[in-house]
């Protein structure tokens, strides 16, 4: 059986420290916007359109992309 990975931050520093993260799709520049997702992880998702080239001809394609922190689900809660 794998070794888990434990996630090395904690939620408080990730919501005060993380920054978006530019991805580029074919020359495009995207940003991905710092999530919590409803799974209780943490990273980065990015949901758009551009237009990829193929052979001359531009065809147009929707982005979703989702980065996760590895091991970031199992980080305790903020107490309440």
């Amino acid at each position: 059986m794998a070794k888990k990975t434990v996630c090395p931050i904690s939620r408080a520093d990730f919501r005060a420290k993380a920054k978006p993260v530019n991805i580029t799709i074919g020359n495009i520049a995207q940003m991905a916007e710092v999530k919590e997702f409803s799974t209780g992880s943490l990273g980065w998702y990015l949901n758009g359109r551009t237009t990829i080239e193929i052979d001359g001809q531009h065809v147009p394609v929707l982005i979703n992309a989702s980065l996760v922190i590895v091991g970031s689900k199992e980080l305790p809660a903020d107490a309440a």
